[in-house]
């Protein structure tokens, strides 16, 4: 959760000044606005979001202000307040794509409302379907609703709109694994490490796709690197566990041969009487 509302807020903290700027008011030269906006940024929520609300008063129109205040809520643990400030930005300019973008990802992360979120994500493909983001979105909800073969066709549609995109590439590769066809995984995985060699989520679906194929030494070998990435208890446990699935055969010949000796030592107990 809070690693997702990080990355969202990475995302839209800088929306603000352009989409006001087109606006054609005083809002971006408005000292209070860029001091709400960096106050949002390093953490101090509770002073943003008392500074967008006295912004409204002499700005109640910008569609802007009502969605950073959205986010300053969502910081405060105010759901609800969130998405209805999304609403007003949504309200004022219907257009606003990074304001529904905001609504359906609480709808989705935080309030587990995974229709409202596709109907979000689609009404901004019918606003802008030029967007590759906008199909990879759909495609995540698309996903937690168990819809695999609609998430592929809306992350087809992304990849068409922008081919080197790692992370659509990484996340179909992630859905082809879900539904069992592993070549197919393997093929997207192995091409967004090829545009983005630090992507850990496609090197791990590569590591589970070379399982998969019986390719354990190499398995292991993309589990290591992970590892030396980052000391993650998964990658350690999965490499261990392929490290099992490896070397079996030793490993069962060595428990042969012991019992094979005691069986053998007993007999000689035996005859020896």
């Amino acid at each position: 959760m809070v690693r997702a509302w990080l990355a969202i807020l990475a995302v839209l903290i800088g929306i603000g000044l352009s989409n006001a700027a087109e606006s054609n008011t005083p809002l971006p030269s408005d000292k209070r606005w860029q001091q709400a906006r960096k106050d949002l940024a390093e953490g101090r929520a509770a002073a943003a979001k008392s500074e967008f609300e006295e912004l409204i008063k002499d700005y109640p129109n910008e569609a802007d202000l009502q969605l950073f205040l959205g986010m300053a809520m969502l910081r405060l643990r105010d759901p609800q307040g969130a998405v209805l400030a999304a609403k007003r930005a949504i309200a004022l300019n219907p257009q606003h794509i990074d304001a529904r973008t905001f609504l359906a990802w609480i709808e989705l992360e935080v309030r587990g409302n995974v229709d409202a979120a596709i109907t979000e994500y689609q009404k901004i493909i019918e606003l802008h379907p030029e967007l590759a983001d906008a199909y990879v979105n759909l495609a995540v909800a698309q996903k937690r609703k168990g819809q695999l073969d609609e998430a592929v066709a809306s992350l087809n549609q992304a990849l068409a709109k922008k081919p080197e995109y790692a992370a659509a590439l990484t996340a179909r590769g992630g859905i082809l694994a879900d539904q069992g066809k592993w070549g197919e995984a393997r093929r997207d995985f192995e091409a967004a490490l090829k545009l983005d060699p630090r992507d850990d989520g496609a090197l791990y679906g590569l590591a589970e796709s070379l399982r998969e194929a019986r390719d354990y030494a190499g398995a292991q070998r993309a589990l290591s690197e992970l590892i030396s990435r980052s000391p993650n208890f998964v990658y350690w446990l999965e490499w261990g566990r392929i490290g099992l699935i490896r070397y079996w055969w030793v490993l069962l010949t060595v428990a042969i041969a012991l019992a094979l000796r005691a069986r053998f030592k007993k007999a000689r107990t035996e005859a020896n009487g």
